[in-house]
């Protein structure tokens, strides 16, 4: 079996739980509570800080000249464009306070587990690591834009259905192919980020309700 296939098999209960889980489903028919979408900003803009320092690792410790480019070029893209562009969807969510925000236990868990793969870890667990980010990520928005029946959420839905952000998964897959590694550790790796996804979107959910 293709290893990229193998990985998603292996997390594929967390990825399944992800699609479902209610802040997923709450995007897709727009009942998701606004509390919980404005703590996913706050929460995400502080998780793409930590996502560039990933990116950036990635960069210094490909094999290839070719994936140390391309990690190098999203490191720049994450902190020069997209962190830009989410201050400007956090306005239009009324989110103003994005530099006062306080890493919650959730996220303060991914990154660490993201940074300290990407530092101590092998380099084929980096690349297993941050493919959930962008695969996982890239199947939820195309499953939402398939069926979403609400345009509240539609701006979020849109950005990871795109033709751009697809072709980012397409990468990581080939990534993941391509790479030479251990193949248990490559699959720790993955089901542990997948699992970090969903304690994620679940750190979200119940936000809305403290």
């Amino acid at each position: 079996m293709i290893r990229s296939l193998a990985l998603r098999d292996a997390a594929a209960p967390l990825w399944e739980a992800s699609l479902e889980h209610p802040f997923v489903q709450g995007i897709g028919d727009g009942t998701l509570d606004e509390r919980a979408f404005q703590w996913y900003i706050r929460q995400d803009y502080l998780f793409l800080i930590d996502y560039g320092r990933l990116l950036s690792l990635g960069a210094a410790r490909a094999p290839r000249l070719s994936w140390m480019r391309r990690f190098a070029a999203l490191s720049l893209a994450v902190l020069e464009t997209e962190m830009e562009l989410h201050r400007g969807f956090a306005a239009r969510w009324g989110v103003d306070d994005l530099d006062a925000t306080v890493l919650e236990p959730a996220t303060a868990a991914y990154c660490d587990f993201l940074l300290r793969t990407a530092s101590l870890g092998d380099f084929c667990e980096l690349a297993a690591a941050v493919a959930p980010c962008m695969w996982g990520y890239a199947e939820i928005g195309t499953a939402l834009a398939g069926a979403a029946t609400s345009s509240r959420y539609a701006e979020w839905i849109e950005m990871y259905a795109s033709d751009e952000f697809g072709e980012l998964a397409d990468w990581s897959r080939e990534l993941l192919d391509e790479v030479d590694g251990d193949a248990s550790l490559m699959e720790a790796a993955f089901v542990a980020s997948s699992r970090h996804e969903l304690a994620f979107w679940e750190a979200a959910w119940q936000a809305a309700a403290a």
